[in-house]
Protein backbone atom coordinates (compact mmCIF):
# COMPACT_ATOMS: atom_id res chain seq x y z
CA UNK A 1 0.00 0.00 0.00
CA UNK A 2 1.37 3.22 -1.11
CA UNK A 3 1.80 5.79 1.59
CA UNK A 4 -0.81 8.42 0.63
CA UNK A 5 -3.24 5.48 0.51
CA UNK A 6 -2.56 4.68 3.87
CA UNK A 7 -2.85 8.25 4.78
CA UNK A 8 -6.70 8.58 2.80
CA UNK A 9 -7.58 5.13 5.14
CA UNK A 10 -6.56 6.92 8.12
CA UNK A 11 -8.45 10.45 7.67
CA UNK A 12 -11.38 8.19 6.59
CA UNK A 13 -11.06 6.63 10.16
CA UNK A 14 -10.66 9.72 12.29
CA UNK A 15 -11.86 8.00 15.53
CA UNK A 16 -9.83 4.63 15.93
CA UNK A 17 -10.10 2.58 18.79
CA UNK A 18 -6.87 2.89 20.16
CA UNK A 19 -3.56 5.26 18.81
CA UNK A 20 -0.83 3.43 18.98
CA UNK A 21 2.07 5.93 19.32
CA UNK A 22 5.76 4.00 18.71
CA UNK A 23 6.53 1.82 16.24
CA UNK A 24 9.58 -0.31 18.26
CA UNK A 25 8.96 -3.33 18.96
CA UNK A 26 6.73 -3.29 21.94
CA UNK A 27 4.52 -0.93 19.92
CA UNK A 28 3.89 -3.27 16.94
CA UNK A 29 3.49 -5.98 19.24
CA UNK A 30 0.51 -4.54 21.00
CA UNK A 31 -0.16 -3.00 17.31
CA UNK A 32 -0.68 -6.87 16.29
CA UNK A 33 -2.25 -8.02 19.31
CA UNK A 34 -5.03 -5.45 19.06
CA UNK A 35 -5.57 -5.69 15.47
CA UNK A 36 -5.76 -9.57 15.05
CA UNK A 37 -8.27 -9.06 18.06
CA UNK A 38 -11.08 -7.05 15.68
CA UNK A 39 -9.76 -3.83 17.00
CA UNK A 40 -9.67 -0.35 14.98
CA UNK A 41 -6.08 0.47 15.39
CA UNK A 42 -3.77 2.90 14.25
CA UNK A 43 -0.16 3.14 14.31
CA UNK A 44 2.25 6.35 14.30
CA UNK A 45 6.13 6.79 13.97
CA UNK A 46 7.87 10.19 14.23
CA UNK A 47 10.60 8.30 12.51
CA UNK A 48 11.36 4.66 11.13
CA UNK A 49 10.02 1.55 12.62
CA UNK A 50 12.66 0.30 15.26
CA UNK A 51 14.79 3.55 14.80
CA UNK A 52 15.09 3.84 18.40
CA UNK A 53 16.34 0.81 21.23
CA UNK A 54 14.34 -1.88 19.03
CA UNK A 55 17.00 -1.88 16.16
CA UNK A 56 20.09 -1.15 18.69
CA UNK A 57 19.54 -3.58 21.36
CA UNK A 58 22.19 -6.83 21.91
CA UNK A 59 20.33 -9.25 19.26
CA UNK A 60 20.50 -11.74 22.57
CA UNK A 61 17.02 -13.72 23.43
CA UNK A 62 17.33 -14.13 26.31
CA UNK A 63 16.22 -15.40 30.18
CA UNK A 64 18.56 -12.51 32.24
CA UNK A 65 20.96 -14.52 33.91
CA UNK A 66 22.25 -11.79 36.21
CA UNK A 67 18.82 -10.40 36.49
CA UNK A 68 18.37 -13.85 39.29
CA UNK A 69 20.47 -11.66 41.53
CA UNK A 70 18.32 -8.64 41.61
CA UNK A 71 15.37 -11.05 42.62
CA UNK A 72 13.68 -10.82 39.50
CA UNK A 73 12.65 -13.99 39.34
CA UNK A 74 9.37 -13.71 37.54
CA UNK A 75 10.62 -11.74 34.56
CA UNK A 76 13.46 -14.44 34.39
CA UNK A 77 10.82 -17.76 34.27
CA UNK A 78 8.72 -15.33 31.77
CA UNK A 79 11.30 -14.34 29.34
CA UNK A 80 12.56 -17.72 29.51
CA UNK A 81 9.01 -19.07 28.29
CA UNK A 82 9.26 -15.76 25.23
CA UNK A 83 12.43 -17.22 24.41
CA UNK A 84 11.36 -20.78 23.84
CA UNK A 85 8.22 -19.60 22.12
CA UNK A 86 10.33 -17.60 19.86
CA UNK A 87 12.25 -20.56 18.61
CA UNK A 88 9.69 -22.01 18.03
CA UNK A 89 7.76 -19.23 16.28
CA UNK A 90 10.44 -17.50 13.77
CA UNK A 91 13.07 -20.16 13.44
CA UNK A 92 14.30 -17.87 11.06
CA UNK A 93 15.42 -15.09 12.90
CA UNK A 94 15.79 -16.20 16.36
CA UNK A 95 18.10 -19.26 16.91
CA UNK A 96 20.03 -21.30 19.99
CA UNK A 97 23.15 -20.04 21.12
CA UNK A 98 25.52 -21.77 23.11
CA UNK A 99 26.82 -19.21 25.91
CA UNK A 100 30.04 -20.08 28.42
CA UNK A 101 31.05 -18.55 30.79
CA UNK A 102 34.50 -18.02 32.30
CA UNK A 103 34.85 -18.33 35.79
CA UNK A 104 38.18 -16.99 37.80
CA UNK A 105 37.21 -17.75 41.34
CA UNK A 106 35.10 -20.53 43.19
CA UNK A 107 33.53 -18.82 46.38
CA UNK A 108 33.79 -14.84 45.53
CA UNK A 109 30.93 -13.01 44.93
CA UNK A 110 29.21 -14.78 47.21
CA UNK A 111 28.69 -12.34 49.72
CA UNK A 112 28.50 -9.26 47.52
CA UNK A 113 25.50 -10.76 45.94
CA UNK A 114 23.80 -12.05 48.74
CA UNK A 115 24.04 -8.42 50.24
CA UNK A 116 22.86 -7.06 46.80
CA UNK A 117 19.92 -9.22 46.64
CA UNK A 118 18.91 -7.88 50.27
CA UNK A 119 18.92 -4.52 49.14
CA UNK A 120 21.93 -3.98 52.05
CA UNK A 121 25.10 -3.14 49.56
CA UNK A 122 25.48 -1.55 45.61
CA UNK A 123 29.01 -3.29 45.85
CA UNK A 124 29.44 -5.31 42.84
CA UNK A 125 31.97 -8.60 43.45
CA UNK A 126 33.51 -10.95 40.99
CA UNK A 127 31.26 -14.11 40.27
CA UNK A 128 32.75 -17.32 41.18
CA UNK A 129 31.74 -20.82 40.30
CA UNK A 130 29.47 -21.29 42.97
CA UNK A 131 27.86 -18.69 42.50
CA UNK A 132 27.39 -19.28 38.48
CA UNK A 133 26.04 -23.02 39.14
CA UNK A 134 23.18 -21.59 41.61
CA UNK A 135 22.21 -19.07 38.67
CA UNK A 136 22.56 -21.75 35.61
CA UNK A 137 20.53 -24.36 38.27
CA UNK A 138 17.87 -21.92 38.47
CA UNK A 139 17.76 -21.10 34.52
CA UNK A 140 17.50 -25.16 34.10
CA UNK A 141 15.15 -25.12 36.65
CA UNK A 142 12.88 -22.61 34.89
CA UNK A 143 12.68 -24.81 31.69
CA UNK A 144 12.29 -28.25 33.17
CA UNK A 145 9.02 -28.65 32.12
CA UNK A 146 9.71 -27.93 28.51
CA UNK A 147 13.57 -28.45 27.51
CA UNK A 148 13.95 -26.60 24.53
CA UNK A 149 17.45 -26.07 24.87
CA UNK A 150 20.31 -28.04 26.75
CA UNK A 151 21.05 -28.07 30.13
CA UNK A 152 24.10 -26.39 31.28
CA UNK A 153 27.42 -28.21 31.33
CA UNK A 154 30.90 -26.79 33.32
CA UNK A 155 34.26 -27.04 32.41
CA UNK A 156 37.52 -27.41 34.15
CA UNK A 157 40.38 -25.58 33.33
CA UNK A 158 41.96 -28.09 31.19
CA UNK A 159 38.56 -28.74 29.11
CA UNK A 160 38.49 -24.94 29.03
CA UNK A 161 41.90 -24.22 27.60
CA UNK A 162 40.77 -26.86 25.17
CA UNK A 163 37.59 -25.22 24.23
CA UNK A 164 38.84 -21.83 24.39
CA UNK A 165 42.98 -21.26 23.73
CA UNK A 166 42.79 -17.71 23.28
CA UNK A 167 41.21 -17.12 26.45
CA UNK A 168 42.47 -15.67 29.57
CA UNK A 169 44.51 -18.08 31.24
CA UNK A 170 43.95 -16.93 34.52
CA UNK A 171 40.65 -18.62 34.19
CA UNK A 172 39.52 -21.77 36.65
CA UNK A 173 37.28 -23.17 34.94
CA UNK A 174 34.08 -22.19 32.38
CA UNK A 175 30.36 -23.38 32.53
CA UNK A 176 28.23 -23.56 29.21
CA UNK A 177 24.76 -22.75 28.89
CA UNK A 178 22.11 -22.17 26.04
CA UNK A 179 20.31 -19.14 25.60
CA UNK A 180 19.32 -17.67 21.90
CA UNK A 181 20.10 -14.78 19.14
CA UNK A 182 17.81 -13.16 16.84
CA UNK A 183 19.50 -11.81 13.04
CA UNK A 184 17.73 -9.36 11.88
CA UNK A 185 15.47 -7.96 14.35
CA UNK A 186 13.96 -4.89 12.66
CA UNK A 187 12.34 -7.35 10.19
CA UNK A 188 10.84 -9.49 12.39
CA UNK A 189 9.21 -6.56 13.43
CA UNK A 190 8.06 -5.33 10.11
CA UNK A 191 6.35 -9.29 9.43
CA UNK A 192 4.47 -8.71 12.74
CA UNK A 193 3.72 -4.82 11.32
CA UNK A 194 2.08 -6.83 8.26
CA UNK A 195 -0.06 -9.18 9.82
CA UNK A 196 -1.11 -6.14 11.59
CA UNK A 197 -1.91 -4.40 9.21
CA UNK A 198 -3.54 -7.48 6.90
CA UNK A 199 -5.68 -7.89 9.91
CA UNK A 200 -7.33 -4.30 9.05
CA UNK A 201 -5.00 -2.11 11.20
CA UNK A 202 -3.17 0.93 9.52
CA UNK A 203 0.30 1.91 10.06
CA UNK A 204 2.79 4.84 9.15
CA UNK A 205 6.00 5.63 9.74
CA UNK A 206 8.00 9.03 9.82
CA UNK A 207 4.69 10.34 11.59
CA UNK A 208 4.34 12.38 14.47
CA UNK A 209 1.99 13.23 16.87
CA UNK A 210 0.94 16.57 18.54
CA UNK A 211 -1.70 17.64 20.42
CA UNK A 212 -3.60 20.38 18.19
CA UNK A 213 -6.22 21.19 21.24
CA UNK A 214 -9.40 19.52 20.35
CA UNK A 215 -7.66 16.16 20.05
CA UNK A 216 -4.85 15.11 18.59
CA UNK A 217 -3.33 15.91 15.05
CA UNK A 218 -0.96 13.32 12.90
CA UNK A 219 1.78 15.35 10.75
CA UNK A 220 3.26 13.26 8.27
CA UNK A 221 7.32 13.98 8.10
CA UNK A 222 7.67 12.55 4.16
CA UNK A 223 4.68 14.92 2.27
CA UNK A 224 3.84 17.40 5.41
CA UNK A 225 -0.09 16.35 5.36
CA UNK A 226 -2.02 16.97 8.75
CA UNK A 227 -4.21 14.22 10.03
CA UNK A 228 -6.82 15.05 13.33
CA UNK A 229 -7.48 11.88 15.19
CA UNK A 230 -9.52 11.42 17.87
CA UNK A 231 -8.82 7.83 19.58
CA UNK A 232 -11.07 6.42 22.45
CA UNK A 233 -7.87 5.53 23.89
CA UNK A 234 -3.48 6.09 23.24
CA UNK A 235 -1.01 3.78 24.32
CA UNK A 236 2.85 5.47 24.42
CA UNK A 237 4.85 2.98 23.22
CA UNK A 238 7.75 5.59 22.70
CA UNK A 239 10.02 4.15 25.06
CA UNK A 240 12.80 6.04 26.35
CA UNK A 241 10.41 9.15 24.43
CA UNK A 242 7.57 8.22 26.81
CA UNK A 243 7.74 11.49 28.83
CA UNK A 244 8.50 13.32 25.84
CA UNK A 245 5.54 12.32 23.84
CA UNK A 246 3.30 12.94 26.93
CA UNK A 247 4.17 16.20 26.62
CA UNK A 248 3.86 16.24 23.02
CA UNK A 249 0.21 14.89 22.96
CA UNK A 250 -0.52 17.29 26.39
CA UNK A 251 -0.82 14.07 28.92
CA UNK A 252 -0.87 15.23 32.26
CA UNK A 253 1.94 12.91 33.57
CA UNK A 254 4.61 12.36 36.22
CA UNK A 255 8.48 11.38 35.52
CA UNK A 256 8.44 7.77 34.18
CA UNK A 257 10.82 6.93 32.24
CA UNK A 258 14.74 6.80 33.64
CA UNK A 259 17.05 5.37 30.41
CA UNK A 260 20.08 3.83 30.59
CA UNK A 261 22.19 4.19 27.05
CA UNK A 262 23.87 0.48 25.84
CA UNK A 263 26.41 0.70 22.98
CA UNK A 264 28.01 -2.48 21.11
CA UNK A 265 30.42 -2.64 18.27
CA UNK A 266 30.53 -4.81 15.05
CA UNK A 267 34.24 -6.16 14.70
CA UNK A 268 35.64 -7.65 11.75
CA UNK A 269 38.77 -9.80 13.36
CA UNK A 270 39.76 -13.51 11.76
CA UNK A 271 40.84 -13.94 15.09
CA UNK A 272 38.52 -13.06 17.22
CA UNK A 273 35.68 -14.93 15.04
CA UNK A 274 37.73 -18.33 15.40
CA UNK A 275 38.19 -17.56 19.40
CA UNK A 276 34.75 -18.04 20.17
CA UNK A 277 34.04 -21.19 18.05
CA UNK A 278 30.42 -20.25 17.31
CA UNK A 279 29.88 -19.66 20.75
CA UNK A 280 28.87 -16.51 22.82
CA UNK A 281 31.31 -15.35 25.98
CA UNK A 282 29.49 -14.05 28.70
CA UNK A 283 32.27 -12.48 30.82
CA UNK A 284 32.59 -9.52 33.62
CA UNK A 285 35.04 -6.78 32.94
CA UNK A 286 36.99 -5.24 35.86
CA UNK A 287 34.07 -2.77 36.87
CA UNK A 288 31.28 -5.60 37.51
CA UNK A 289 29.75 -4.89 34.27
CA UNK A 290 28.73 -7.99 32.43
CA UNK A 291 29.86 -7.85 28.59
CA UNK A 292 29.22 -10.05 25.52
CA UNK A 293 31.12 -11.38 21.93
CA UNK A 294 29.07 -13.55 20.13
CA UNK A 295 29.74 -14.58 16.22
CA UNK A 296 27.24 -11.99 14.01
CA UNK A 297 26.38 -12.79 10.46
CA UNK A 298 30.18 -13.35 9.72
CA UNK A 299 31.27 -10.87 12.11
CA UNK A 300 31.86 -10.23 16.16
CA UNK A 301 29.19 -8.72 17.76
CA UNK A 302 30.86 -6.88 21.36
CA UNK A 303 29.12 -5.03 24.15
CA UNK A 304 27.81 -3.22 26.14
CA UNK A 305 27.69 -0.28 28.56
CA UNK A 306 25.01 0.85 30.81
CA UNK A 307 25.05 4.75 31.07
CA UNK A 308 22.16 6.99 32.75
CA UNK A 309 20.97 9.05 29.30
CA UNK A 310 18.79 11.92 30.34
CA UNK A 311 18.19 12.60 26.20
CA UNK A 312 17.02 9.95 23.94
CA UNK A 313 17.87 11.26 20.86
CA UNK A 314 21.58 12.01 22.44
CA UNK A 315 22.23 8.09 22.72
CA UNK A 316 25.74 8.21 20.36
CA UNK A 317 28.26 5.18 20.82
CA UNK A 318 30.94 7.15 21.11
CA UNK A 319 34.75 6.97 21.23
CA UNK A 320 35.13 6.28 24.78
CA UNK A 321 32.74 4.42 24.82
CA UNK A 322 34.43 1.86 22.30
CA UNK A 323 37.56 2.09 23.86
CA UNK A 324 35.45 0.94 26.90
CA UNK A 325 34.20 -2.09 24.63
CA UNK A 326 37.25 -2.89 23.57
CA UNK A 327 38.89 -2.88 26.74
CA UNK A 328 37.03 -5.59 28.43
CA UNK A 329 37.14 -7.85 25.12
CA UNK A 330 40.92 -7.39 25.70
CA UNK A 331 40.74 -8.62 29.57
CA UNK A 332 39.24 -12.08 28.02
CA UNK A 333 41.07 -12.10 25.02
CA UNK A 334 44.74 -10.59 25.88
CA UNK A 335 46.08 -11.92 23.09
CA UNK A 336 44.52 -10.88 20.14
CA UNK A 337 44.86 -7.41 19.26
CA UNK A 338 41.44 -5.20 17.65
CA UNK A 339 42.65 -2.64 15.42
CA UNK A 340 40.64 0.67 14.71
CA UNK A 341 39.94 -0.30 11.18
CA UNK A 342 38.06 -3.65 12.47
CA UNK A 343 35.36 -1.81 13.77
CA UNK A 344 32.89 -1.66 11.02
CA UNK A 345 29.95 -0.07 12.49
CA UNK A 346 28.53 0.81 16.06
CA UNK A 347 25.18 1.71 17.47
CA UNK A 348 23.79 2.97 21.14
CA UNK A 349 20.36 2.65 22.34
CA UNK A 350 18.15 3.43 25.35
CA UNK A 351 16.52 0.76 27.61
CA UNK A 352 13.34 1.74 28.46
CA UNK A 353 13.71 1.25 32.39
CA UNK A 354 11.44 3.21 34.76
CA UNK A 355 12.69 6.33 36.91
CA UNK A 356 14.59 5.11 39.60
CA UNK A 357 16.70 6.58 42.22
CA UNK A 358 18.62 3.26 41.78
CA UNK A 359 22.67 4.71 42.39
CA UNK A 360 23.72 1.51 40.00
CA UNK A 361 22.01 1.03 36.38
CA UNK A 362 22.84 -2.64 36.85
CA UNK A 363 19.74 -2.28 40.23
CA UNK A 364 16.89 -0.70 38.19
CA UNK A 365 14.32 -3.54 37.55
CA UNK A 366 14.24 -5.05 33.91
CA UNK A 367 10.37 -5.59 33.78
CA UNK A 368 7.90 -4.04 32.34
CA UNK A 369 4.02 -3.00 33.48
CA UNK A 370 1.66 -0.73 32.27
CA UNK A 371 0.73 2.84 33.61
CA UNK A 372 -2.67 4.43 32.80
CA UNK A 373 -2.84 7.84 32.97
CA UNK A 374 -6.61 9.57 32.98
CA UNK A 375 -7.66 12.04 30.78
CA UNK A 376 -9.38 13.10 27.11
CA UNK A 377 -7.94 11.12 26.14
CA UNK A 378 -6.59 8.25 28.30
CA UNK A 379 -3.12 7.37 27.68
CA UNK A 380 -1.59 3.68 28.33
CA UNK A 381 2.10 4.06 29.12
CA UNK A 382 4.19 1.01 28.40
CA UNK A 383 6.99 1.08 30.54
CA UNK A 384 10.25 -1.22 30.54
CA UNK A 385 10.76 -4.40 29.02
CA UNK A 386 13.38 -6.21 26.81
CA UNK A 387 13.51 -7.58 23.47
CA UNK A 388 12.79 -10.96 24.55
CA UNK A 389 9.37 -10.21 25.82
CA UNK A 390 7.78 -8.07 23.69
CA UNK A 391 5.24 -10.53 22.67
CA UNK A 392 3.66 -10.68 26.39
CA UNK A 393 4.36 -7.46 27.12
CA UNK A 394 2.24 -6.51 23.71
CA UNK A 395 -0.48 -9.11 25.39
CA UNK A 396 -0.70 -7.33 28.43
CA UNK A 397 -1.22 -3.76 26.94
CA UNK A 398 -3.69 -4.94 24.45
CA UNK A 399 -5.57 -6.85 27.17
CA UNK A 400 -5.38 -3.29 29.30
CA UNK A 401 -6.84 -1.82 26.34
CA UNK A 402 -9.58 -4.52 25.02
CA UNK A 403 -10.65 -4.74 28.85
CA UNK A 404 -11.42 -0.65 28.51
CA UNK A 405 -13.00 -0.43 25.48
CA UNK A 406 -15.01 -4.17 26.31
CA UNK A 407 -13.53 -6.13 23.54
CA UNK A 408 -13.14 -9.50 24.07
CA UNK A 409 -9.82 -11.57 22.97
CA UNK A 410 -10.77 -13.90 20.07
CA UNK A 411 -6.52 -14.75 19.24
CA UNK A 412 -3.70 -16.03 21.48
CA UNK A 413 -0.36 -15.02 19.90
CA UNK A 414 1.59 -17.17 22.17
CA UNK A 415 2.09 -20.20 19.72
CA UNK A 416 0.86 -17.64 16.16
CA UNK A 417 4.25 -18.37 13.58
CA UNK A 418 5.29 -15.31 12.83
CA UNK A 419 6.13 -13.92 9.21
CA UNK A 420 8.42 -16.58 7.74
CA UNK A 421 8.79 -18.42 10.53
CA UNK A 422 5.37 -19.92 9.21
CA UNK A 423 5.49 -23.83 8.03
CA UNK A 424 9.74 -23.55 8.07
CA UNK A 425 11.47 -26.45 7.02
CA UNK A 426 12.82 -29.31 9.45
CA UNK A 427 15.26 -30.19 6.67
CA UNK A 428 16.29 -26.51 4.96
CA UNK A 429 18.62 -28.25 2.78
CA UNK A 430 16.30 -30.08 1.23
CA UNK A 431 13.76 -26.85 0.95
CA UNK A 432 16.52 -25.07 -1.01
CA UNK A 433 17.00 -27.96 -2.93
CA UNK A 434 13.36 -27.94 -4.04
CA UNK A 435 13.15 -24.01 -4.37
CA UNK A 436 15.83 -24.29 -6.88
CA UNK A 437 14.80 -26.83 -8.72
CA UNK A 438 11.43 -25.27 -9.08
CA UNK A 439 12.97 -21.39 -9.42
CA UNK A 440 15.93 -22.03 -11.65
CA UNK A 441 18.21 -20.27 -9.15
CA UNK A 442 21.44 -21.23 -7.26
CA UNK A 443 20.90 -22.87 -4.33
CA UNK A 444 23.58 -20.60 -2.54
CA UNK A 445 20.88 -17.85 -3.85
CA UNK A 446 17.86 -19.67 -2.20
CA UNK A 447 19.62 -20.45 1.24
CA UNK A 448 20.43 -16.54 1.76
CA UNK A 449 16.75 -15.84 1.12
CA UNK A 450 15.89 -18.08 3.62
CA UNK A 451 17.69 -16.80 5.96
CA UNK A 452 16.51 -13.03 5.54
CA UNK A 453 12.59 -13.67 4.66
CA UNK A 454 12.38 -16.85 5.83
CA UNK A 455 9.58 -19.63 4.19
CA UNK A 456 7.97 -15.86 2.64
CA UNK A 457 11.27 -16.63 0.22
CA UNK A 458 9.38 -19.16 -1.41
CA UNK A 459 7.04 -16.31 -3.21
CA UNK A 460 9.66 -13.81 -3.36
CA UNK A 461 13.05 -15.57 -4.84
CA UNK A 462 11.50 -15.96 -8.60
CA UNK A 463 11.30 -12.21 -8.82
CA UNK A 464 14.38 -10.96 -7.08
CA UNK A 465 16.58 -13.28 -9.63
CA UNK A 466 19.81 -14.69 -9.50
CA UNK A 467 22.00 -11.66 -9.00
CA UNK A 468 23.56 -9.96 -5.66
CA UNK A 469 25.31 -7.57 -7.21
CA UNK A 470 24.64 -4.91 -4.37
CA UNK A 471 26.34 -5.94 -1.15
CA UNK A 472 24.96 -9.05 -1.45
CA UNK A 473 21.45 -7.98 -2.89
CA UNK A 474 20.03 -7.69 -6.22
CA UNK A 475 17.96 -4.39 -7.45
CA UNK A 476 15.42 -6.36 -7.91
CA UNK A 477 14.95 -6.80 -4.29
CA UNK A 478 16.08 -3.73 -2.81
CA UNK A 479 13.36 -2.38 -5.46
CA UNK A 480 10.72 -4.72 -3.85
CA UNK A 481 11.86 -3.60 -0.52
CA UNK A 482 11.29 0.39 -0.92
CA UNK A 483 7.87 -0.66 -2.47
CA UNK A 484 6.52 -2.87 -0.38
CA UNK A 485 7.69 -1.67 3.34
CA UNK A 486 7.18 2.84 3.35
CA UNK A 487 11.14 2.94 2.89
CA UNK A 488 11.21 6.61 2.67
CA UNK A 489 15.18 6.95 3.61
CA UNK A 490 18.48 5.46 3.00
CA UNK A 491 18.72 4.72 6.56
CA UNK A 492 15.32 3.06 6.28
CA UNK A 493 16.52 0.29 4.05
CA UNK A 494 20.16 0.34 4.42
CA UNK A 495 20.23 0.15 8.39
CA UNK A 496 16.80 -1.54 9.06
CA UNK A 497 15.62 -3.01 6.34
CA UNK A 498 18.59 -4.98 5.37
CA UNK A 499 21.80 -5.78 7.26
CA UNK A 500 24.04 -4.11 4.35
CA UNK A 501 25.47 -1.36 7.38
CA UNK A 502 25.22 -3.30 10.36
CA UNK A 503 27.80 -6.09 8.73
CA UNK A 504 30.22 -3.91 6.91
CA UNK A 505 28.81 -4.34 3.39
CA UNK A 506 27.84 -0.52 3.33
CA UNK A 507 30.08 1.49 1.11
CA UNK A 508 29.97 4.99 -1.54
CA UNK A 509 29.29 3.02 -4.07
CA UNK A 510 26.47 0.67 -2.77
CA UNK A 511 24.80 3.62 -1.41
CA UNK A 512 24.89 5.38 -4.57
CA UNK A 513 23.44 2.47 -6.49
CA UNK A 514 20.47 1.91 -3.40
CA UNK A 515 19.86 6.14 -3.88
CA UNK A 516 19.45 5.63 -7.69
CA UNK A 517 16.58 2.77 -6.70
CA UNK A 518 15.43 5.11 -3.90
CA UNK A 519 15.16 8.32 -5.96
CA UNK A 520 13.73 6.91 -8.69
CA UNK A 521 10.69 4.94 -6.93
CA UNK A 522 9.82 8.57 -5.36
CA UNK A 523 10.45 10.74 -8.55
CA UNK A 524 12.90 12.90 -6.71
CA UNK A 525 14.39 15.73 -7.42
CA UNK A 526 18.58 16.03 -7.87
CA UNK A 527 18.22 18.69 -5.22
CA UNK A 528 16.35 15.87 -3.03
CA UNK A 529 18.62 13.25 -3.53
CA UNK A 530 21.56 14.83 -2.80
CA UNK A 531 19.99 16.04 0.56
CA UNK A 532 19.32 12.64 1.28
CA UNK A 533 22.44 11.43 0.20
CA UNK A 534 24.33 14.15 2.55
CA UNK A 535 21.49 13.07 5.63
CA UNK A 536 22.69 9.67 5.39
CA UNK A 537 26.33 10.31 5.13
CA UNK A 538 26.07 12.26 8.07
CA UNK A 539 24.25 10.15 10.41
CA UNK A 540 26.73 7.20 9.49
CA UNK A 541 29.67 9.69 10.72
CA UNK A 542 27.69 10.70 13.77
CA UNK A 543 26.24 7.47 15.06
CA UNK A 544 27.92 4.50 13.74
CA UNK A 545 31.49 5.75 13.56
CA UNK A 546 31.85 5.80 9.65
CA UNK A 547 33.19 8.60 7.67
CA UNK A 548 32.89 9.05 4.01
CA UNK A 549 36.84 8.40 3.86
CA UNK A 550 36.26 5.11 5.68
CA UNK A 551 33.53 4.00 3.26
CA UNK A 552 35.46 5.17 0.04
CA UNK A 553 38.46 2.68 1.28
CA UNK A 554 35.80 0.00 1.29
CA UNK A 555 35.18 0.61 -2.31
CA UNK A 556 39.24 0.87 -2.84
CA UNK A 557 39.32 -2.88 -1.41
CA UNK A 558 36.62 -4.21 -3.66
CA UNK A 559 38.16 -2.78 -6.42
CA UNK A 560 41.61 -3.24 -6.10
Amino acid sequence: MIRQAIIDQIKARPEPDVLVIGGGINGISVFRELALNGVNVVLADKADYCSGASGALSRMVHGGLRYLENGEFKLVRESLLERDLLLANAPHYVRPLPTTVPIFGVFSGLTSGALRFLRLSRRQGRRGAVLIKLGLSLYDLFTAGRRALPPHAFHGRARTRTLFPDLNPGARASATYYDAWVSRPERLALEMLSEGVAAGGLALNHMSVASNGSGLLLRDGIGGSEISVRPSLVINATGGWIDLTNAAIGTDAPRLIGGTMGSHLIVDNAALYRALDGQMIYYENEDGRICIAFPYLGKVLVGSTDMRIDDPDAAIASPSEQDYILASLAQIFPGIVIAPGDIVFRFAGVRPLPASAAAVTGRIPRDHFCEMIEGKPPVLCMIGGKWTTFRSFGALAADTAMERLDVARTIDTAALPIGGGRDYPTDPARWIADLAAGTGLPKPRIAVLLERYGTSAADLAEGFGPDADIAGHSAAELSHLIAHEQVETLADLLIRRTTIAITGALSLAVITRCLDLLSGARGWTSERTNAERQAFLDLLASRHGLSAETLSRRDQRTTA
